[in-house]
């Protein structure tokens, strides 16, 4: 059972009275993808160096979790390219029922069917896989040199050890539009939930977004008309809205920053790898707790994320447009998707 409200010290809240409950630690900034829309070609990523150790992402991810946060999400970059990330899974997992209701995963599945069975045993129910084309000449064009195969396999090694699993597609216009709705039919058949993100402006590319920007509500007024879907109450935790599609288990989920925004109800904050604390995806304001940790130990650790939490803004500030810059420099695999 989770903590009490009562017995948990100093518990998250923001200054617009948003109470923070789920936090997202991204374990590495290297993926072993370069997806269009997410990455340059040419990456230059962080030193081994300047990562966190993995006694130190535990020790943060704990004082979250003493201080009322109880979910947690792996991510990354691609959070199963970092060796030890089973070893952390296994740590946080043995909080779960002891202040933490959930930890999840989310990953681009290549190196999913290795590790879906430890996953399961660590104390992962639920994992996101980022699939936005189960074609195979198009997910090897957007991920410069992903293998679809390996992505299904590790989708139903997923399945197959108990896992739920929940596809995140990018709608992108002119690309994979055309694949919505079967993507849904599929989710359907197989027992996952899907959820359909637009594109965001996060950090220098080699493409200009505007020409793939697709809007979902667009993309939804064309399911509504295929589909049988009904407003369902349900939340993960996260920025989606929810509908239950008709013929099955399944739960469509609507990720839409730029057209609907869902910034009121945020309860989240983003760990980098580097150790620096993002109280909001859309910008650039920061806390380094690996500094705090280093410098000055669990009190300093508090500070710093009273810190971080206090500058959390109202809003964040995605737009797309053509010839704009993005939101912010970073890309999402430094901060964590």
């Amino acid at each position: 059972m989770a903590s009490s409200p009562a017995l948990i010290a100093n518990p998250l809240k923001d200054g617009h009275g948003r109470t923070i409950s789920y936090l997202r630690v991204s374990v590495t900034d290297r993926c072993d993808l370069r997806c269009r829309y997410c990455m340059a070609e040419e990456m230059t990523f962080l030193p081994r160096s300047a990562l966190l150790a993995l006694e130190e992402i535990a020790i943060i991810a704990e004082r979250f979790i003493a201080r009322g946060v109880t979910k947690i999400r792996l991510t990354g970059g691609e959070p199963l390219v970092r060796r030890d990330v089973i070893d952390l899974a296994r740590r946080l997992g043995g909080h779960i029922g002891r202040g933490l209701d959930e930890l999840t995963l989310t990953t681009n599945g290549m190196r999913l069917a290795d590790h879906a069975a430890a996953l399961q045993d660590a104390g992962v129910r639920r994992i996101n896989v980022s699939l936005d084309s189960r074609d195979p000449e198009r997910f090897h064009y957007i991920t410069r040199h992903g293998d679809v195969t390996r992505v299904l396999d590790g989708i139903a090694a997923a399945k197959e050890a108990g896992l739920a699993v929940k596809i995140n597609m990018v709608a992108l216009k002119n690309f994979n539009a055309d694949e919505i709705a079967p993507m849904l039919a599929w989710c359907v058949d197989q027992g996952h939930d899907l959820s359909l993100i637009e594109t965001m402006p996060l950090g220098a590319i080699d493409e200009d977004r505007t020409d793939r920007f697709l809007p979902l509500t667009d993309v939804f007024s064309e399911l509504a008309e295929a589909f049988e879907l009904t407003r369902d109450s349900h939340t993960s935790g996260g920025p989606a809205r929810y509908w239950r599609v008709g013929g099955g288990d399944t739960r469509l989920g609507l990720i839409s920053p730029l057209t609907a925004n869902f910034c009121d109800g945020c309860n989240r904050v983003r760990l980098t790898t580097e150790g620096r604390l993002y109280s909001c995806l859309g910008h650039d304001d920061q806390v380094d707790l690996k500094a705090a940790l280093r410098d000055g130990g669990a009190a300093a650790l508090d500070a710093a994320i009273d810190e971080a939490i206090a500058i959390k803004p109202a809003r964040h500030d995605f737009r797309i447009a053509t010839g704009s810059a993005p939101a912010v420099a970073r890309h999402m695999s430094v901060t964590g998707g």
